[in-house]
C-alpha cells in the first residue's frame, strides 16, 4: 500500500454519510456548532452560497449574508463535525459557478432569481 492509498483510506473515514444537496446561488441555513468555554450551542448562519470547491473531505462552500448592512462571508468545510446540518431555504437560478459579483452589490441588486421547478 503506497502513501496515496493510505491517505485516501484515512480521508474516506472522515466523510459524512449524508451530504446535503445544494448548489451555488441557493439560499441556505447552515447550523454551525459553536463552543463557548465548556458550553456548546448551535448557531444558524443564513445566506446565499457563493461558491463550492474541493472534493472528498476537503470540500468547502462559502455563504454570504448581509448583517446590519455589512456583507459577511463564512467558508464552511462540508464534512466538518462542526457543521450540524445545511438546510436549503430557496433554490437560486444562476449561470455561474462562482458568484463573486454579489460582493459589489447591495439590496435588490444583490438578489438571485428563484428557480421554480
Amino acid at each position: 500500500m503506497n502513501a496515496t492509498e493510505i491517505i485516501k483510506s484515512i480521508e474516506d473515514t472522515q466523510l459524512k454519510a449524508e451530504v446535503p444537496e445544494f448548489r451555488v446561488g441557493d439560499t441556505v441555513k447552515v447550523y454551525g456548532r459553536i463552543k463557548e468555554g465548556n458550553r456548546e450551542r448551535i448557531q444558524v448562519f443564513e445566506g446565499i452560497v457563493l461558491k463550492k470547491q474541493g472534493g472528498s473531505n476537503r470540500a468547502t462552500f462559502t455563504v454570504r449574508k448581509l448583517s446590519n448592512g455589512i456583507g459577511v462571508e463564512k467558508t464552511w468545510p462540508l464534512h466538518s463535525p462542526n457543521v450540524e446540518k445545511v438546510e436549503v431555504v430557496r433554490r437560486g437560478k444562476v449561470r455561474r459557478a462562482k458568484l463573486f459579483y454579489l460582493r459589489g452589490r447591495v439590496g435588490k441588486r444583490a438578489k438571485v432569481k428563484e428557480l421554480i421547478r
